[in-house]
């Protein structure tokens, strides 16, 4: 019989983090986790994408499928192996490194910590398991970290994910969140790209009177964005607009005619592209500018990778209420509860596939920057959680 042991997730942490994986360059990732899995007795499927549209990527994922004899629940089980690029600044060595009970490196917490334990729980079913009810769906996608969520978004259009009854998605909630491990989100923000332009009337620098400069008014506009009405959800708390990036030239001594700005502007539910350009209608009438504009939202794959979806989930469905005392028989305490407030392949998985989405992982901190690091006991244990879970619901029928 396999049993967990830390240094198994350890081991394998170190493995994933040690492979360069940013988004849109996953291969070599892929291939060792298709090559672990052969391994470990397991059959992955290679799902491969192209993305036509908008990016001309052509990406693929890892699947896993663990068919029971009898019918039961179908869980998915949801991981990226793409991080983040590199960033300047790191003082430990970001392909891995050991220091107490941290592991740093990049993606070391989002989110090859949870890939890891869920690798694990699922080597260790599948060995002590050949009898149970339902199936599980193990996904390990790529380009998370990159547009679109295309990874995700790809195996629900390609009809994958049809039939999922509960997903468990293990990016480092505790991490995320700053809460103590083990926290769960029991929901997220969602969230839309988009721009704002602005078309003004170019002049001498030397005269700007006699032109409408679009800078001026892209910058009245920004400053009205700190007096949005937010809606206010009980769970998700209120939404967010976050100019991140500006573009404009005016040359050498004019009055620039256009300026354009690409904001990200996170969501509640029961907010939507209309509520969001109905905010910038009303900043726009507030700010009082002069120049014509036009507000676009970013071109996208297709129809759902339009935008991520926020969603929340009660904790009192069957599986989910299921899955929070596994986690308080494993860890002997009572998870936190939390909400995410930034977007992630749960929000597909939340709010397209029909069924409870619940995000739980690993603890620790510096995601997306410098010295990134997982503490190494919530790795094995959520590998724990993931594999008791696996065996109430799906054994125990």
């Amino acid at each position: 019989m396999y049993k967990i042991e830390k240094e198994h997730t350890t081991k394998l942490l170190m493995n994933l983090v040690s492979i360069d994986s940013p988004y849109f360059e996953e291969d070599n990732v892929m291939d060792f986790v298709y090559e672990w899995f052969i391994q470990n007795n397991m059959e992955p499927l290679i799902h491969e994408y192209h993305e036509k549209k908008v990016t001309g990527f052509k990406g693929k994922n890892i699947v896993v499928n663990l068919e029971g004899k009898k019918s039961g629940p179908v869980i998915c089980i949801n991981g990226h192996l793409d991080t983040v690029r590199l960033c300047n600044g790191w003082t430990v060595n970001p392909k891995g490194e050991i220091i107490g009970d941290r592991l740093y490196g990049v993606g070391a917490l989002d989110m090859k910590s949870g890939c890891a334990s869920t690798m694990i729980a699922l080597k260790a079913f599948h060995e002590n398991h050949s009898d149970f009810n339902g199936k599980i769906i193990a996904t390990y996608v790529s380009v998370e970290e990159g547009p679109y969520g295309m990874g995700t978004n790809s195996l629900i259009e390609d009809g994958y994910l049809n039939d999922v009854d509960f997903s468990i998605v293990t990016e480092p909630s505790a991490g995320f969140t700053g809460e103590s491990f083990p926290n769960i989100c029991l929901g997220a923000r969602g969230g839309y790209g988009l721009e704002v332009e602005f078309f003004g009337v170019s002049s001498h620098a030397a005269t700007p009177e006699m032109g409408i400069n679009a800078v001026s008014d892209a910058s009245k506009f920004i400053c009205e964005l700190e007096n949005i009405d937010y809606k206010k959800d009980p769970h998700l708390g209120k939404g967010s607009a976050c100019v991140v990036a500006v573009e404009s030239d005016g040359g050498a001594c004019s009055v620039p005619d256009y300026a354009k700005l690409r904001l990200f502007w996170h969501i509640v539910v029961g907010e939507s592209e209309k509520t969001i350009t109905d905010e910038i209608e009303k900043a726009l009438k507030r700010a009082n500018i002069q120049c014509r504009y036009n507000i676009k939202f970013r071109e996208a794959p297709s129809e759902g990778s339009k935008g991520f979806l926020p969603y929340t989930i009660t904790g009192e469905e069957p599986l989910a209420k299921d899955f929070m005392e596994t986690i308080k028989n494993v860890c002997k305490t009572e998870p936190s509860v939390s909400y995410f407030q930034s977007i992630g392949d749960f929000n597909y998985l939340g709010s397209r596939l029909g069924a409870p989405a619940v995000i739980f992982g690993a603890a620790g901190s510096n995601f997306h920057g410098i010295d990134e690091y997982a503490e190494l006991e919530s790795v094995f244990k959520t590998a724990e959680v993931i594999y008791a879970f696996l065996e109430k619901v799906l054994c125990n029928q």
